[in-house]
């Protein structure tokens, strides 16, 4: 099946108190975004990009292709404006691929450029079988959950508890299918939107290195991290 991988990156940079948006910001001297689209583009050659963007940074991305021009040689891709939520933005970015025929689409976090691509290659062979894929990986630390009728945290078997990160793919009808029925504000990810229209969702491994990076500390582990991968 044809492969695309969907890109979505909507930051402002709030959180890094930083005028320049996260996904902007410089990892190993290059854009994050750039690490993240060349993370698709490695492990599957033939894969087709979309990145999601903001509308109004259309034009800081261009300049930065200018300045990094590997961005356009090396994870040639098509730019998408994103929406008013995350749903939106992936819908955009769903409403964009023009195949006739179902194919397999991952959905993945602009800022999350540690993917390694065992993962992303382990994730598209599971979703081919099993309809879907979604990485994840255990908790770590002990998790309580509110329980409305004990007014109090109940202490939650951390075995049970998986951390959900991405890419999430799933086949392009399923993802048509369930987009089209509508934004809910329970919502947390795309595979929250696919199990609302009745699919089952897949979990395949995936590691702990594969971080978002929202605040400054996580751009600081990142440096680290890209450092050891390529060691």
């Amino acid at each position: 099946m044809k492969k695309i991988a969907i890109i979505v990156a909507g930051g402002t940079g709030q959180r890094m108190n930083m005028s320049i948006p996260k996904q902007f910001l410089l990892l190993q001297n290059k854009p994050i975004l750039f690490h993240t689209l060349a993370a698709f583009k490695e492990a599957i050659p033939e894969i087709e990009l979309i990145l999601v963007l903001p509308e109004n940074q259309f034009d800081y991305w261009e300049k930065l292709a200018i300045e990094f021009p590997e961005i356009h040689t090396q994870t040639p891709h098509r730019l998408v404006a994103g929406g008013e939520t995350r749903f939106h933005s992936s819908l955009h970015g769903i409403q964009a691929i023009n195949e006739q025929v179902n194919c397999l689409v991952a959905i993945h976090d602009g800022v999350r450029p540690l993917i390694d691509q065992q993962t992303i290659q382990r994730a598209f062979s599971e979703a081919e079988i099993h309809g879907n894929a979604v990485v994840a990986v255990p908790s770590k630390d002990s998790v309580r959950l509110w329980d409305e009728s004990q007014k109090a945290y109940l202490a939650v078997n951390r075995t049970d508890v998986r951390i959900i990160q991405t890419p999430q793919i799933f086949s392009l009808d399923s993802l048509k299918n369930a987009f089209s029925k509508g934004y809910s504000p329970h919502f947390t990810d795309d595979a929250s939107v696919i199990e609302h229209a009745g699919e089952r969702i897949h979990l395949v491994e995936g590691h702990y290195a594969n971080l978002k990076i929202t605040t400054p500390e996580d751009l600081a582990l990142a440096e680290i991290l890209k450092v050891d991968t390529h060691e």
